[in-house]
């Protein structure tokens, strides 16, 4: 198989279209397209749908897309290692976070990253989207809770509980009657619900009626600091402010455990960029809890 055809192929695929992986490749698209067209016909596969607007991946493209374009980076990485004569992590890392922890944590963790390997050039996005790694061009992927996908594998590198804390000044209503609560994202309404937690090994519930609803739980926070009402929020946020008496902690909330997970695509030999992350956030997270979290964001 020619492997500068294939090579091109790649360059298309990711790219979406002939005209855009000119554009960032510098290459002439006539070229690109030629050499496409001679892998299809040695393959004797169609590995492109050619719309009037679009470019799209057959089935037997995205496969070959999927088992080589991770096969390339790594042969273009070990073969600008050996012409640099070591073994330094070198190329672009993209890495998709989720919101509350890119915002709590990865401005700081990228910068120390960056400054650790400078040959790396490390891009960030945040979106708490599922996302397609190998259609996207993503390297890594943070995600909490993620769904099990066969195509990824990965591993938990810190863990966090949800716990239910309120503003001091907050009394607990006696009778039944209806504790004001902030939501992150939910709707008002003028029902009351239930919430259900944990209280030194005991279960209680409390019937709550929510009255501010945000976008943030950064936000969230702040609006309980305020007393506008209780809230439900992860132990790593609230931690200093437990410690300092700004707020108190009414109980555990019951429910699954929060895993954050890095995922990267499932495959026999690991990019060297993304084992220097995996590395880094081992040594950041050494213990993977939410007090190492919230000292983290703090220090």
């Amino acid at each position: 198989m020619d492997l500068l055809a294939l090579a091109d192929f790649t360059l298309v695929a990711r790219h979406g279209g002939f005209g855009r992986a000119s554009r960032e490749s510098g290459r002439p698209k006539a070229t690109l397209s030629r050499r496409v067209a001679d892998l299809e016909s040695g393959l004797n596969l169609r590995l492109f749908e050619r719309g009037a607007r679009a470019l799209k991946l057959t089935e037997e493209g995205r496969a070959l897309f999927e088992r080589t374009s991770v096969l390339l980076v790594e042969l273009d990485e070990a073969t600008a290692a050996i012409a640099s004569g070591g073994d330094e992590p070198r190329g672009r890392l993209r890495v998709s976070a989720p919101l509350l922890f890119s915002q709590a944590a990865m401005g700081k963790l990228a910068a120390q990253f960056a400054m650790k390997h400078r040959a790396i050039r490390l891009e960030v996005t945040t979106e708490d989207r599922p996302v397609d790694m190998v259609e996207e061009g993503y390297d890594l992927v943070i995600r909490v809770n993620p769904a099990p996908d066969e195509s990824l594998v990965g591993r938990i590198f810190l863990r966090d509980r949800i716990v239910m804390v309120a503003h001091p000044g907050l009394p607990r209503p006696a009778g039944g009657a209806p504790v004001p609560v902030v939501l992150r994202g939910g709707a008002i309404g003028e029902q009351t619900d239930v919430w259900e937690f944990t209280e030194k090994g005991k279960k209680k519930r409390l019937t709550v009626q929510s009255v501010l609803s945000l976008a943030s739980l950064f936000m969230v926070r702040d609006a309980v600091r305020a007393n506008v009402g209780a809230a439900r929020l992860p132990l790593s946020l609230v931690i200093p402010d437990l410690a300092a008496g700004t707020l108190v902690q009414w109980g555990e909330v019951s429910g699954p455990e929060v895993a954050l997970w890095a995922l990267y695509p499932s495959r026999r030999l690991l990019s060297a960029r993304v084992s220097a992350f995996l590395d880094f956030l081992k040594e950041a997270f050494p213990e993977g809890t939410p007090d190492e979290l919230a000292a983290y964001i703090s220090g």
